[in-house]
């Protein structure tokens, strides 16, 4: 006897945009937690495959590489148009799971390095998906939704540094919860029935269709303002925990190690917020004009600590750090929504995945070269080279804002 449709058991699937930006969201933090693995694991891997300084950054850039990789090829050939997002967002996290999970059977930088190049080409099929997923669902409030969506990821970049503060776990066993999570959150994005009630057009393979975006005068712009955000976000949060440790506040205690790291985590933790203050003061107000308030902030701030750092008390610069952390990522979403709501609606994906690809571009530029800054000159002069990034997306953001007022 057949069994009717009805009648066969289906997974929890969901309709609502709330509970799908929800279900986006922590399907792309399980997926990225691959992303953030090695970071959790360096100080053991240091000992365990005895990796200097460029070892150690290199696993790091490696990730961003693969990223960068992934997110051209999809922009280039189309993919991200021509497939749906939730499929793709599967994929990745799948791919990204395993690849993560094959550092178990490394032994060493070697065999390491391809897999975590692997690992950043699979997630460029999770994120840029995600933030075109996440738009389908909303048209007001957009900024916010994608707020919530970068905040979850911003404090899975912080996480890190919360478990050096309790001591850390066993490196394998932080490789395979990480490979599961990311295998899981591929497959969470499955229970969201449908894309939003805002859709954009799928579109057969286009060589080339997303590289039409930047001809775009906002897009344009978005993506410039977008490289000057990143000059400086992933360089902050990879550097913010040394800073600390350099004061001699911290440096001379007992506890430096962990204290430093908690400080560093709810430093980069305050982000969370700020996407959702940022996104809230985008939709009000418009994506240019918040983003412009977030670099100015950010930006500000690390010229701020470059010229107090060295005699002010420890409490002061450390609410100016967390100040830097809470609008350092306030700004990402929405450049992200300025791309979504300015490009060809036929390629929002391909165009997506571009911003992302010339950002994560610049992030490589600037792990590499502010702990070479730092070694030879100072923090001082590090910061400064920091703050020329959100100098430049400001003046990108000016531009924006002003085209719109004047409606250009």
């Amino acid at each position: 006897m057949q069994v009717p449709m009805s009648a066969v058991p289906r997974p929890a699937i969901t309709s609502r945009p709330v509970a799908a930006v929800a279900l986006i969201a922590v399907g792309t933090l399980l997926s990225m937690s691959a992303w953030f693995s090695a970071t959790f694991v360096v100080p053991q891997l240091k000992v365990d495959w005895g990796l200097g300084a460029g070892g150690t950054s290199a696993l790091t850039i490696a990730v961003q590489l693969g990223f960068v990789v992934g997110a051209l090829l999809s922009t280039t050939t189309g993919l991200a148009d021509a497939v749906p997002s939730r499929t793709l967002m599967c994929v990745g996290g799948l791919g990204a799971g395993l690849c993560n999970a094959g550092l178990l059977v490394c032994d060493g930088l070697g065999s390491a390095l391809p897999l975590r190049v692997a690992t950043g080409v699979f997630l460029a099929a999770v994120y840029p998906p995600a933030v075109k997923e996440v738009s389908t669902w909303f048209l007001r409030g957009r900024g916010k939704a994608l707020g919530v969506m970068i905040g979850a990821l911003t404090l899975g970049s912080a996480l890190p540094h919360l478990v050096t503060a309790t001591g850390g776990f066993d490196w394998r066993l932080v490789i395979a919860t990480t490979s599961v999570l990311a295998i899981l959150g591929g497959l969470v994005v499955l229970l969201i029935r449908g894309s939003g009630p805002y859709p954009f057009p799928r579109r057969p393979f286009s060589l080339g269709g997303g590289l039409k975006s930047i001809r775009t005068r906002d897009v344009a712009l978005a993506n410039i303002g977008y490289v000057g955000h990143m000059w400086e976000l992933y360089a902050m949060w990879a550097g913010v925990g040394a800073f600390i440790l350099a004061l001699p506040a911290v440096a001379t205690r007992s506890d430096a190690e962990s204290f430093g790291a908690l400080l560093a985590f709810l430093c980069i933790g305050a982000g969370a917020a700020g996407c959702l203050l940022g996104g809230v003061i985008g939709d009000k107000w418009g994506r240019p004009r918040a983003a412009l308030i977030s670099l100015v902030c950010s930006g500000g701030s690390a010229l701020l600590l470059a010229g107090i750092y060295t005699s002010a008390p420890l409490g002061l610069i450390i609410g100016i750090c967390a100040f830097w952390g809470f609008w350092v990522i306030a700004d990402s979403a929405q450049f992200s929504a300025m791309v979504a709501e300015s490009a060809d609606a036929d390629y929002v994906g391909g165009a997506i995945s571009l911003q992302l690809a010339l950002g994560y571009i610049t992030t490589m530029v600037t792990l590499a070269v502010v702990p070479q800054v730092v070694e030879h000159f100072s923090w001082r002069v590090a910061l400064v080279v920091l703050a020329i990034g959100p100098a430049v997306g400001a003046a990108a953001m000016i531009a924006a804002d002003r085209g719109r007022s004047s409606g250009a």
